[in-house]
């Protein structure tokens, strides 16, 4: 797999990160935006061709991306990163220089659910981010302002709230995190 980034996480295994192909990977995207467990994801009722449109054309961007999270070579997540300034997104708060915006999609569990799972992938995928540009600043999230437990997951992390927003698909909350707060999650999870 070309993965642009590998993490071995102790008692975890090894993460790995890779670029979403969107006709190669389309069959298990579709799959899991459109469970009842991704509805605030937005894709539910979006078909197989309507969702590889949508992969094919942030893979057209140059501001925004796709991944899939691995771990030991299966893939457990997909996440999205953007440029506010280049969003909807943008366009609802003061966007900062530095700010960079992401996206997380945990995939299915097989078997029990494991605590500390989505912990460790958004610390390493949040470690990659940071370190992959000294210019980022701060990251912004916004889940849907209904999504009481993606909110506490990335208040967990060290994300703090910001105000609620409307963008076209959804009412969200923003949230942001600033890396010397990243740190701190990162070194506690370790």
């Amino acid at each position: 797999m070309n993965f642009v980034y590998e993490e071995k996480a102790d008692g975890f295994g090894t993460v790995g990160i890779r670029p979403v192909d969107p006709a190669a990977d389309i069959d298990l995207i579709h799959a899991w935006v459109s469970e009842e467990r991704a509805r605030f994801w937005g894709m539910r009722e979006a078909g197989r061709e309507r969702v590889l449109e949508i992969y094919e054309y942030l893979d057209s961007l140059s501001t925004h991306h796709a991944y899939l999270i691995h771990r030991d070579g299966r893939p457990v997540a997909l996440f999205q990163t953007y440029e506010p300034e280049h969003d909807p997104v943008g366009e609802c708060y003061a966007v900062q220089p530095g700010d960079f915006g992401i996206h997380l999609l945990v995939g299915p569990v097989s078997g029990a659910p494991e605590p500390g799972f989505t912990e460790v992938l958004l610390s390493v995928f949040l470690g990659w981010v940071l370190a992959g540009d000294p210019q980022r600043r701060r990251i912004v999230a916004e889940p849907d302002a209904r999504n009481a437990k993606a909110i506490a997951r990335l208040e967990r992390t060290g994300f703090v709230r910001g105000p609620e927003i409307e963008l076209p698909e959804k009412r969200a909350r923003l949230m942001f995190l600033e890396p010397r707060q990243a740190d701190g999650a990162r070194s506690s999870s370790a």
